[in-house]
C-alpha cells in the first residue's frame, strides 16, 4: 500500500568502502543492524547489499536454510525459495515497481511455515535512495495475527460450545446455497424438550453442562460434510449438504437416537427428548438463509405441538398459518382499541339454595369478518404476542363496570375474571383490579379473580403475596382449574384463596366411570372444606351431574345444563325466568368456551 508519509531519499554507495561513501555505508549498516527486526537492503534486481544480524540470526533461529543467505545473494530468489505462488511473484513485482519509483511502499504480511510452528511476519518495504535501493524489514507479529484470528473466530461460535453460531451458521447456509451445481441443501432446526425445567431446578450450570454434552452428542453423529451449529438457549441448527428429505429424516431419526441414552446432570440421571423440523432447499431453488431456517424453525414447533419427541418437516400450510396469526394478533390490537370485544356471562348456581349466585365473565370478539370468535380462536395469540395484558385490563374494567351497573338496577351479583399467568407476573395485578373497582364505582366483594392451578404453582411465594392483598382488599380469590396439574398440596394449603375451582374434567369422567370421579370430586370438596374454601365445578352438563355435585357437597356450579354464557343484555330476564339473584361468590374466568 502505498505510504503516507514522505520515503527518505539516502546518499549512500555500498559499493566503495572509501572516504564519504565508506562513512554513509558504516551509518546505513549500523542504522540496519540496531533494527530488531530481520532487515535487509536490496538493489532494483534483488541483489543484497546489507543485511542486519537480526536476519543473519533468523535462519539459525528458525533452523531453515531458505534464510540462510547473506551479502549478495539475491533476495527475490529467497522469497521465491519460501513459496513459489503468485502472491509472492505479485510482491516481488510491487518490490521491482517500488525500486522504479512507482510505488512508495510495499506491505503485506505474510505465513512462514517452521520447525517451531507457524509464523506470521510483516513485510514493509521502504525506497531507501534514488538508485532504487530498497529497505525491506519482516517484523514477527504472529502474537497479533494469531489474537486476531482468536478474535476472529470467537465473533463466528458459541462461547459455550464452540460451535457455528447464528451469524455464522447463516453465512455457511448461504454460501452452500449459492454454490454452483449444489444439489439439495437440508437445514434441520432442534429444540430440547423440556430444557427449561432443567435450568430452572437444577440451575444454569447444570443447564449449561447439558448443552455441551448435547453439542459433542450431536456433532458425533453427523456426517463429515454437516455442519452443527447453536442458535442459542437449548436451539441447535444442522446445515446438512447434498441432502433431501429423505436424508434428513433419516439423520433426524439419528439425533433423536442420541436422547436414547440418559444425560448425567450433578447426581442426576435424566431422559430427554427433542423436537425437530425440517427443511429442505431443492437443487435448483432460489432461498435465502434466513427463510430456511425459519421453516424448519416453524416445523420444529409443529412437531413440538404435536406432542413433543417428534419430527416434522416443513409444508407451506405452517408458514400460511403463522401469516394467519400475525395477521390475528394485528387485528387483535385494533379490537381492544375500537370496542369489537364483548363479555357473555354464564351464571353461577349455588347448590345449597338452588339460586343464582353469581356470574362467570367470559369474552368474545366481534370480528368484523368473522364473526363472533371465542376465547381459545384469541386468547393464546394475545399471549403469544404480548398482548394478554391490556386485553385483562379491559375485561376487568368492562366486567366492574357491568357489575355495577346490575347492582344499581337490584341484582346484586358477584363477577369473577380469570387472570391470566402473564398478567399476574407483571405484579400490576392488584393495582389494574384497583383501578378497575373505582372506576366503575364497585365494592370489591362483587368480583372474583381466578388463576389457573398451573400458573400459581409456577411461583406460588409471589401468588400468596398478591392474593393476600387482594383478599385484604376485599376481593376473592379462586384457584381455577383444579385437577388438571399437579401442584402439590403444601402449596395449596398456604395460598389465601377463598374458592376452589374443579377442572371440568372430573365432571366429565362420571358419564363413562361414575364411581372413580366421584370418589375424585368427593376428596376436592374435602380438600377445600378443610382449607376453609368453598369448592366450584364447572362443566355440569346433565340433570344427573348436577344431582351428584350437590350430593357430594360443592358449594357452586355452573355448566351448559344451568345455563350458557349468553349476552348481558339477555341476563336479566334469564334470571327473572330462573328464580333471581341471592347474594353469594360466583366466580369467572377469560379463557372458557
Amino acid at each position: 500500500m502505498p505510504s503516507s508519509t514522505p520515503t527518505p531519499q539516502l546518499p549512500l554507495d555500498v559499493s566503495h568502502r572509501d572516504g564519504a561513501g565508506a562513512s554513509h555505508a558504516d551509518l546505513v549498516a549500523g542504522v540496519l543492524d540496531a533494527l530488531p527486526s530481520p532487515t535487509v537492503l536490496i538493489d532494483a534486481d534483488g541483489t543484497m547489499l546489507l543485511v542486519n544480524s537480526a536476519w543473519t540470526a533468523s535462519g539459525d533461529l528458525l533452523d531453515d536454510d531458505r534464510l540462510r543467505v547473506g551479502v549478495g545473494g539475491n533476495y527475490f530468489a529467497v522469497m521465491l525459495s519460501l513459496s513459489e505462488d503468485p502472491v509472492n511473484h505479485g510482491r516481488i513485482a510491487a518490490l521491482r515497481e517500488l525500486a522504479a519509483g512507482h510505488r512508495r511502499s510495499v506491505s503485506a504480511d505474510y505465513a512462514l511455515s517452521t520447525v517451531v510452528g507457524l509464523r506470521w511476519f510483516h513485510l514493509q518495504a521502504s525506497r531507501a535512495d534514488q538508485s532504487g535501493r530498497v529497505v525491506v524489514t519482516h517484523t514477527d507479529v504472529t502474537s497479533r495475527v494469531e489474537a486476531e484470528q482468536a478474535s476472529a473466530w470467537q465473533a463466528r461460535h458459541d462461547h459455550l460450545t464452540d460451535l457455528p453460531n447464528r451469524a455464522h451458521l447463516h453465512d455457511l447456509i448461504t454460501t452452500e446455497l449459492r454454490r454452483p451445481d449444489r444439489g439439495a441443501v437440508a437445514v434441520l432446526f432442534l429444540d430440547v424438550d423440556g430444557f427449561k425445567d432443567v435450568n430452572d431446578t437444577l440451575g444454569h450450570e447444570v443447564g449449561d453442562h447439558l448443552l455441551r454434552e448435547l453439542a459433542h452428542r450431536l456433532s458425533a453423529r453427523t456426517r463429515s460434510e454437516d455442519t452443527v451449529g447453536r442458535l442459542g438457549g437449548d436451539e441447535f441448527v444442522v446445515l446438512c449438504r447434498d441432502c433431501d428429505v429423505d436424508g434428513a429424516l433419516a439423520l433426524a431419526e439419528r439425533f433423536q437416537s442420541t436422547f436414547d441414552e440418559p444425560f448425567q446432570l450433578g447426581e442426576r440421571s435424566t431422559r430427554l427428548t427433542v423436537s425437530i423440523g425440517v427443511a429442505t432447499a431443492a437443487r435448483d431453488s432460489a432461498v435465502r438463509s434466513t427463510d430456511l431456517v425459519r421453516d424448519a424453525d416453524l416445523a420444529m414447533y409443529a412437531a413440538k405441538g404435536a406432542g413433543r419427541n417428534r419430527v416434522r418437516v416443513f409444508s407451506p400450510d405452517l408458514r400460511s398459518a403463522v401469516e394467519q396469526k400475525v395477521l390475528v394478533a394485528a387485528e387483535l390490537q385494533e379490537a381492544i382499541d375500537d370496542g369489537q370485544l364483548v363479555l357473555h356471562y354464564q351464571p353461577v348456581l349455588h347448590l345449597p339454595t338452588g339460586d343464582v349466585t353469581g356470574v362467570e365473565a367470559l369474552v368474545r370478539w366481534q370480528h368484523p369478518q368473522r364473526g363472533l370468535l371465542a376465547p381459545c380462536d384469541f386468547i393464546p395469540l394475545a399471549e403469544q404476542n404480548g398482548m394478554v395484558v391490556p386485553l385483562t385490563r379491559w375485561v376487568l374494567g368492562e366486567a366492574a363496570r357491568q357489575t355495577a351497573e346490575w347492582e344499581r338496577a337490584g341484582m346484586p351479583l358477584v363477577t369473577g375474571v380469570n387472570i391470566s399467568a402473564a398478567h399476574f407476573g407483571t405484579g400490576s395485578l392488584v393495582a389494574d383490579v384497583h383501578d378497575a373497582l373505582e372506576a366503575a364505582d364497585l365494592a370489591p366483594e362483587r368480583l372474583v379473580l381466578e388463576l389457573t392451578e398451573t400458573s400459581v404453582a409456577e411461583d406460588p411465594l409471589r401468588a400468596a403475596a398478591q392474593f393476600a392483598q387482594l383478599r385484604i382488599a376485599g376481593v376473592e380469590v379462586a384457584i381455577d382449574d383444579f385437577g388438571s396439574g399437579f401442584s402439590s398440596l403444601s402449596q395449596l394449603v398456604s395460598i389465601p384463596a377463598g374458592v376452589l375451582k374443579l377442572d371440568r374434567s372430573l365432571i366429565a369422567g362420571t358419564e363413562t366411570r361414575r364411581s372413580e370421579s366421584a370418589a375424585a370430586i368427593a376428596a376436592v370438596v374435602g380438600l377445600a372444606k378443610a382449607c376453609g374454601m368453598r369448592s366450584l365445578v364447572e362443566g355440569v352438563e346433565t340433570a344427573d351431574q348436577l344431582a351428584l355435585v350437590r350430593e357430594l357437597g360443592c358449594t357452586l356450579a355452573q355448566g351448559y345444563f344451568i345455563a350458557r354464557p349468553m349476552p348481558a343484555a339477555q341476563l336479566p330476564q334469564w334470571l327473572a325466568e330462573h328464580g333471581g339473584v341471592r347474594h353469594s361468590v360466583g366466580s369467572a374466568r377469560l379463557r372458557s368456551a
